[in-house]
């Protein structure tokens, strides 16, 4: 039976005044997000598994390589095969573009098939072509970042670690990059950790998550998963939503009109989305979805979805947050609803019932 490559990490301990006890398991690939309110430990963690901050009780292994455990082993940070991206690009302002690209390498030019990621495939993944001559004193904050990134590329790295990379950019280069952190996703094959206390970044970028808070990890698992669970905060939270993938099914040219199929149902939206087959990623509020006991006719609602609710917990401000799957069974993606406790009783939903659920807004969270 194959091994399936994960990364397991547990830091207990304190730090000065602050203290940690953080421990989840995700896969060895793709992103996983590190999410949760300033303070609560998101950097302390990313510093533990670069080896930056010791812990007593620590314990990481990546990939079945053990960089920690316990007092006993511990890999230094410098033999670590770590890429590191900080909130500041902190770039070396003596050298060139090409130098801070480079520096990690010690000057060479790593190209495959010897290295497993090339100089030129970062160079032109990042669109840094331009670039190389110029010093970091003559770009802007987010050229500098696209570097620093770049740099960590090069460095080969067997897991890349992103604290907020984004967080000292305004909108515009935030818009710029993250889609060049996307494409990296779906082109080279490394795994990423993603620090973020931003939701709407790790909708677009990560497939799993971390919820953290006060320094402890109050949950680990699929991005949607942990999205839909109403036993934890985000499902709770006024800007509720689930995220999932879904793939272009069909367009209509007439009526600039996109059908996206999705596990248990599909949806339109008034947007083309590429090429038939093509995947994308769906983020559905909370706030926009209402439920009906009958088929609605005569609506505006271009998405209205058959689907089971699997659950209802009531909240505080006299609502209900309702989980719905989609589909004859309730088998397909997750959804939420918040509803008012008297819409909740006065069309006695319960429970395990059929229900039409009439989705007002679908996002493309990667558009």
């Amino acid at each position: 039976m194959s091994r399936t490559a994960s990364i397991e990490v547990a830091f207990k301990g304190r730090l000065g005044a602050f203290e940690l006890d953080a421990a989840f398991v995700a896969p060895a690939n793709g992103v996983t997000g590190l999410f949760g309110p300033s303070g609560c430990g998101k950097t302390t963690v990313l510093r533990c598994i670069a080896g930056l901050n010791r812990l007593a009780d620590g314990h990481c292994v990546i990939d079945g390589d053990v960089w920690q455990r316990g007092a006993g082993t511990f890999r230094p940070p410098f033999a670590r095969p770590v890429g590191y991206v900080f909130q500041e690009a902190s770039l070396f302002p003596h050298l060139s573009v090409v130098g801070n690209l480079l520096y990690g390498t010690r000057g060479r030019r790593p190209s495959p098939p010897r290295e497993a990621i090339g100089f030129d495939a970062v160079v032109g993944l990042l669109s840094l072509e331009n670039l190389l001559a110029r010093s970091p004193r003559h770009l802007s904050g987010g050229e500098r970042q696209r570097v620093a990134i770049g740099r960590a590329l090069l460095s080969q790295p067997k897991l890349l670690l992103m604290d907020e990379p984004l967080s000292a950019l305004d909108r515009q280069a935030k818009d710029e990059i993250l889609p060049l952190l996307i494409q990296l996703n779906d082109t080279l094959s490394l795994p990423v950790i993603y620090v973020s206390h931003d939701m709407s970044e790790v909708e677009r970028l990560a497939d799993h998550l971390v919820l953290m808070q006060a320094g402890r990890v109050l949950a680990f698992g699929g991005l949607s998963e942990l999205q839909s669970d109403p036993a934890l905060p985000l499902a709770r939270g006024r800007e509720a939503a689930v995220t999932f993938d879904a793939v272009t099914a069909a367009y209509d040219a007439a009526y600039g009109l996109a059908t996206l199929k999705v596990e248990g149902g599909q949806f339109i939206v008034p947007r083309s989305t590429g090429a038939i087959g093509q995947r994308q990623r769906v983020t559905v509020a909370a706030g926009d979805v209402s439920l009906a006991r009958e088929l609605p006719r005569q609506t505006t609602v271009l998405n209205i979805l058959r689907c089971r609710i699997l659950s209802a917990t009531p909240s505080h401000d006299h609502q209900m947050v309702v989980v719905l799957g989609l589909g004859e069974e309730g088998t397909g993606a997750r959804l939420l609803a918040r509803i008012t406790r008297h819409s909740w009783e006065q069309l006695r939903l319960s429970e395990g019932i059929v229900v039409y659920s009439q989705v007002k807004g679908v996002a493309l969270a990667r558009a």
